[in-house]
């Protein structure tokens, strides 16, 4: 059945609560639910109907197109002056022989090893140390856009921002300035976590708050700087404190419209201090996706991060209001993999990216960092991968 008629079934469904019902004819006017409705759809919605749903309003922005893009991860040290109860990536600067520390020169390596490779965008986030401040991030900024001048920089989370800015005694806005004019572009989505502060004050109760991520994220959007934005869920959160989290998101979006996409991002408890936690089933990431895709009415995009969830939960998500996947053909980041996720050597080529969406009829698009397409994967084929000078083979994608 098309998405439009799953819809026309549910409002003609006599045995369908009233409340789920005017959900439903909300969702086919295009009006925006309340937050009540948002907790109600996570407590008493079928996971079928919230498909039918998400699905609905995700063909109506996207039709089947599914995005991916191509780049790579710097990920400067994993040691950090925070500690997060769910972080499996980070440690301690007194634990230095368990991490790394990069110099620039040795990020400027990483960058020039790419040089023959069909990446659009860096993606650059770690952990937080004293000496990597302000003044190192827009040198190295700045020589990587002097390198290349072509590639997307897309860098650090409120977190970094908040103490790089802080030590340098910059405001927020001054801070921007500086990095922006070396070349920065965009900002990924980490931090967010869960914003309340009954969950926050639990699980990282040391780093950047609530507010002050929005204000970071704010202060870039008014700088001509998107970002994206994240939610962690399945740990010690309930489904008021997702909704919370979405709606303080969707009210920043209404304000700015600078988020690019919302990427729900599933807690793993391997190797951290929750792991007494467990983790939620592959259900509840769907029905997470659904009432994502219909609560966060003003996100164009939808992400779901194949590496973490697996690549069939991915597929399976692309019927639930995801409309973007990541691909990548080395594991160029450790975040999740050292959290005990699914894929623990993310591996894709651009050729894997566009089988496993199509195998699910679903329309591969490679895009730029703002959705730009570049590549309609249903008028060409990929061509399949080729090995470097240095023996390589392509590395195409992985993204946040």
């Amino acid at each position: 059945m098309t998405a439009r008629t799953n819809i026309e079934h549910i409002l003609n469904d006599e045995h369908l609560s009233a409340p789920l019902k005017t959900i439903a004819q909300k969702v086919v006017n295009k009006e925006r639910i309340s937050f009540d409705e948002g907790v109600l759809l996570y407590e008493k919605a079928e996971l079928g109907y919230l498909g039918a749903l998400a699905n609905y309003i995700r063909e109506t922005k996207h039709g089947d197109y599914t995005y991916f893009n191509r780049n790579f991860h710097i990920e400067p040290t994993n040691l950090c002056v925070y500690t997060c109860k769910f972080c499996s990536y980070s440690r301690l600067i007194k634990q230095k022989d368990e991490g790394w520390t990069l110099s620039e020169d040795e990020m400027m390596d990483i960058v020039k090893s790419y040089d023959d490779k069909p990446v659009t965008e860096v993606h650059i986030v770690g952990g937080v140390l004293p000496h990597m401040n302000l003044n190192f991030f827009d040198s190295l900024i700045s020589r990587i856009k002097a390198h290349r001048p072509e590639l997307h920089i897309k860098a650090f989370t409120p977190v970094e921002y908040y103490y790089m800015f802080k030590k340098a005694k910059v405001s927020y806005q001054e801070g921007f300035e500086v990095l922006k004019a070396a070349g920065l572009q965009s900002m990924p989505g980490g931090g967010a976590e869960i914003f309340h502060a009954e969950v926050r004050d639990i699980i990282c109760k040391d780093k950047c708050n609530a507010e002050q991520w929005l204000d970071i994220h704010e202060t870039a959007h008014n700088n001509g700087i998107p970002s994206n934005a994240t939610m962690l869920y399945g740990h010690i959160e309930k489904y008021h404190h997702r909704v919370d989290h979405m709606e303080r998101l969707r009210q920043l979006q209404d304000k700015t419209g600078g988020f690019n996409c919302f990427i729900p991002l599933k807690f793993r408890s391997a190797n951290n201090e929750m792991t007494d936690v467990g983790e939620v089933n592959v259900l509840e990431d769907l029905r997470n996706y659904a009432v994502a895709r219909i609560y966060m009415d003003n996100f164009n995009h939808l992400k779901a991060y194949w590496p973490m969830i697996g690549r069939s939960t991915a597929q399976l998500s692309l019927a639930f209001g995801v409309n973007d996947i990541d691909g990548t053909v080395d594991d160029t980041t450790k975040i999740y993999s050292m959290a005990g996720s699914e894929e623990q050597n993310p591996s894709m080529t651009t050729q894997e990216i566009v089988k496993l969406i199509k195998n699910v009829k679903r329309h591969p698009i490679e895009r730029d960092s703002i959705y730009n397409i570049l590549t309609d994967y249903n008028e060409v084929e990929p061509e399949a991968p080729k090995p470097d000078k240095n023996g390589f083979m392509e590395l195409p994608v992985i993204n946040g």
